[in-house]
């Protein structure tokens, strides 16, 4: 009898998180102020040089795989929950020549054998002007359907082989017990923030 409470509990929570991720947006009714705009791009800023820190002293390799992208597309924090159905939302900052050039939110929803809630972060990788300049231009991306994108793999050496890494767009994905590397990206939408 717990376990069923406890589950329904969850599940009632998960519901209202993924409604409330569906109902995101960066206009509302009351447009931000230029000085909420500026708070939130600190934020953001903040939150993605902590993830860049992370990962360039958990992940060997990674400083040298960053350093050859066109542009790198950092996400801090971005929260996965889900009961059957899931949804996933953060926002982030796409930086070119180590300075921001835009901001940006990701999200996915799915259906599935899904529960619990998890925090991570993921780092996109353009490694080709073209694909760069396809993200920048395009209104709404999707991993998968707008690019090929392959998740980043430590080799046997554990270190990530960036000899290997051949797509146009490389995505690291961090959780609180390291790199993850079987995950799905496909479905995952990024769309331009107006800050």
């Amino acid at each position: 009898m717990q376990t069923r409470r406890q589950f329904f509990r969850a599940a009632v929570a998960t519901g209202a998180f993924v409604v409330a991720l569906s109902g995101c947006s960066t206009t509302g009714n009351n447009p931000a102020t230029p000085e909420e705009n500026n708070s939130r791009k600190q934020s953001i800023n903040a939150a993605a040089d902590g993830t860049l820190s992370r990962l360039f002293s958990t992940v060997p390799g990674a400083r040298e795989l960053v350093g050859k992208a066109r542009g790198v597309l950092v996400f801090s924090g971005v929260i996965q929950a889900g009961v059957i159905v899931g949804g996933q939302h953060g926002d982030g900052v796409l930086r070119v020549g180590g300075s921001p050039a835009g901001y940006y939110s990701i999200s996915s929803a799915s259906f599935g054998a899904q529960l619990g809630m998890q925090s991570k972060d993921m780092v996109y990788l353009f490694m080709t002007q073209d694909a760069l300049d396809k993200f920048r231009s395009s209104n709404g991306w999707s991993a998968g359907g707008d690019a090929s994108v392959a998740l980043v793999k430590v080799g046997a050496n554990g270190q990530v082989d960036t000899t290997t890494a051949t797509h146009p767009v490389e995505v690291f994905v961090l959780t609180n017990s390291g790199l993850m590397g079987d995950l799905s990206l496909s479905g995952t939408k990024i769309t331009k923030l107006d800050l």
